[in-house]
């Protein structure tokens, strides 16, 4: 699914990061990449921009730009850290996604 699908309230793991050269490299550089657990806080009145919370930091981007971000949804049932607002089945899914790679985090 789309980091625009993704609900406020509600956490994601990004899987795929897509748009063209330049707009790829803008949303890697501001720590939009691949195993990075997403917090949706809050989506504008009329839908765009989109307010995220990851590593640490809020986040605000265009509806557009969210499209070419994929996320695998985190289960509703898992409970969610106020800190880094990542759920436990975010972490053990970055362990077994670096397990699988090869690459440390």
């Amino acid at each position: 699914m789309n980091l625009s699908l993704l609900k406020p309230g509600r956490t994601g793991i990004i899987t795929k990061v897509g748009g063209e050269k330049a707009l790829r490299r803008h949303l890697l550089d501001m720590g939009l990449t691949p195993r990075t657990s997403v917090f949706v806080r809050k989506v504008a009145p009329l839908g765009d921009p989109i307010e995220l919370s990851l590593r640490g930091y809020e986040l605000t981007i265009r509806l557009a730009d969210a499209e070419q971000i994929e996320v695998e949804e985190c289960s509703p049932s898992l409970s969610v850290c106020t800190d880094c607002r990542s759920c436990s089945g975010c972490v053990s899914r970055q362990k077994q996604m670096t397990m699988q790679s090869g690459v440390e985090l």
